[in-house]
């Protein structure tokens, strides 16, 4: 088994499923899950596919990750970071909020209109970051299916939001 082809096959796979279950991008997550499968390649079993087994191991890595009391704690702390991005903008002004409010809503009315097909397609690679290929197994229907409808669901977007770009 070569490792680096492992890790390149996976790696959107896997940074779709931490990103998904912990709501953020995290490389150490990724590396944990490639050490696990590094470490237990010897335990697996052709039951499933390679990729299904990588996959749990992500689903695990990041739901431990959740659980973790470390996870806790540092959501409990306040960094210089966070402290800084709490700070209110000067320039946000309660008319320009409206505008930013006014915006989103007429995003999120537009993608209500959608035909359902083209809804569940945006929905799931734009809004929730699945892969095409995430987004086919999920629908059950072909890679090329869910880009056609993503292609024709951003052509209706762009006609309804044709304003706002």
């Amino acid at each position: 088994m070569d490792f680096k082809q492992v890790v390149n096959e996976n790696k959107n796979n896997v940074r779709s499923i931490i990103r998904l279950i912990t709501k953020e991008t995290n490389e150490d997550l990724e590396q944990e899950v490639y050490l696990k499968v590094w470490k237990n390649s010897n335990k697996y079993i052709e039951k499933g596919t390679f990729k299904s087994w990588i996959n749990t191991i992500a689903k695990n890595v990041s739901k431990d990750y959740l659980k973790s009391v470390q996870k806790r704690n540092q959501d409990s702390l306040t960094t210089d970071d966070e402290v800084l991005n709490n700070v209110k903008d000067k320039k946000s002004t309660p008319e320009l909020r409206l505008i930013k409010n006014d915006r989103q809503q007429r995003i999120t009315e537009a993608i209500e209109s959608l035909k359902p097909k083209f809804k569940e397609v945006v929905m799931l690679c734009e809004i929730y970051g699945y892969t095409y290929e995430d987004a086919a197994f999920k629908l059950k229907c072909p890679v090329g299916t869910i880009k056609s409808r993503l292609y024709n669901a951003k052509k209706e977007l762009a006609v309804l939001l044709k304003d706002l770009l």
